[in-house]
């Protein structure tokens, strides 16, 4: 266990991410000239496996689907595990092609399929049968990447693999593939790392992590913190900032109006240094926290989801604020001018404005993100009036943690 520091508050067998058969299928983006800045609507910077998502869809090994969303707890397939080791490892053959009985050569992931059985990375079954449309359980994943990279157990199979609570479920012929897949780091368990459930069918999700756990291992790629790869060395020491400290934020606006039903992303700056008792700094004045307003209560509450240090750091963040009910009732003719003069609105709440005031014409610097005004304009046409939720920053926002904060000491 590593020193915790407590503290008060101051100031100053496969891989692609699947397509089923009948479902919609992952977008395909030509490979970028650099790495990107990627994310998904469905895999916020607090989810587990966020950081292996994002560095392999910005190395184009991954994508998500045309809604945006990246969907990381479907299944995936053989075939598309197929096509995801193909990109995250191109080798030379080390064994001639077979036709594959059920892999026609105008299917969709062939060449995938035929370029990952002669790397070594994934096999068939007896009669030349693939099975392209199976989904692939996690122990084949593991499977698959130590042998396609060639891993062996350097130590007592029995002796690694002990450190999995549900080794006696992991199959005979996957051992030895397992505990070097352990030894190298390349197995993520989340939630418990002594958990292995090795014949549970992979997550799109866990997928992504083994495979950039095995391009670590393969020293093309950097190292990723996280508490769930097995075999990770014990954690730095840590600085704890305990649950309920408050921490004060601003904002550039004067006021935010929503609607209370809406949810609006927004992103506040610490307005001073939180230092610990012999006056370190902690979290730096002018950190950021993102997050977004949601309705709690009959009012609105903004929720944090992940801190910013100035260095750039990224910490997951459990805080939030108090719920706001102060309403603002927007009238029929009232002067948009006015009423906008130093505010940022959600998107519902412009829509609504636009409709009661019929003004349409409020400057998109102004809105926080979320979907287009003119798609919810409608929802508001032919009212008189609409009451909204109005925050004041400077005196409606400051955040309470709802649990520790743990930050890695330097």
């Amino acid at each position: 266990m590593g020193h915790i520091t407590r503290w008060q508050s101051g100031t100053a067998v496969f891989l692609a991410l699947g397509i089923a058969s009948g479902a919609v299928a992952p977008m395909i983006a030509p490979a970028p000239a650099a790495a990107q800045n990627v994310s998904f609507s469905d895999v916020s910077s607090a989810y587990w496996a966020s950081d292996f998502i994002r560095a392999l869809a910005s190395r184009d090994i991954i994508a998500g689907f045309p809604d945006g969303t990246f969907r990381p707890n479907d299944p995936v397939t053989r075939a598309q595990f197929a096509a995801m080791v193909r990109k995250a490892f191109p080798k030379s053959r080390i064994r001639n092609a077979i036709n594959f009985v059920d892999v026609p050569s105008n299917y969709w992931a062939f060449t995938a399929i035929q370029e990952a059985y002669t790397t070594g990375f994934l096999a068939g079954y007896p009669g030349n049968v693939f099975n392209p449309n199976q989904n692939i359980p996690r122990v084949q994943v593991l499977v698959s990447l130590a042998n396609g990279l060639n891993y062996t157990a350097s130590g007592s199979v029995s002796n690694v693999l002990g450190i999995y609570d549900d080794a006696s479920g992991i199959p005979d012929y996957a051992r030895s593939s397992v505990a070097a897949a352990t030894e190298r780091r390349i197995v993520v368990n989340y939630p418990s790392l002594d958990m292995l459930n090795p014949n549970r069918n992979a997550t799109r999700a866990e997928v992504a992590a083994f495979i950039y756990q095995a391009l670590v291992s393969s020293g093309q790629a950097q190292a990723i913190n996280s508490p769930y790869i097995v075999g990770q060395p014990p954690a730095q020491a840590q600085t704890v900032i305990p649950s309920g400290t408050t921490i004060p934020v601003k904002y550039t606006k004067d006021k935010i109006l929503v609607t209370k039903d809406e949810t609006a992303p927004l992103t506040l700056t610490v307005d001073q240094n939180i230092v610990d008792r012999q006056g370190n700094v902690l979290i730096p004045a002018n950190s950021e926290i993102v997050g977004e307003l949601r309705p709690s209560n009959g009012g609105s509450q903004f929720v944090a989801q992940e801190l910013v240090l100035t260095d750039g750091s990224r910490l997951a963040i459990n805080a939030s604020s108090a719920v706001i009910t102060e309403t603002e009732t927007i009238r029929k003719g009232a002067s948009v001018g006015d009423l906008l003069e130093g505010a940022a609105l959600g998107s519902a709440a412009a829509a609504a404005v636009a409709a009661v005031t019929g003004d349409r014409a409020i400057a998109t610097e102004e809105v926080l993100g979320g979907t287009a005004i003119g798609t919810l304009i409608g929802l508001f046409l032919g009212r008189d009036r609409i009451d909204l939720i109005v925050v004041n920053p400077d005196t409606d926002l400051d955040l309470r943690l709802n649990s520790d904060l743990r930050l890695p000491n330097k």
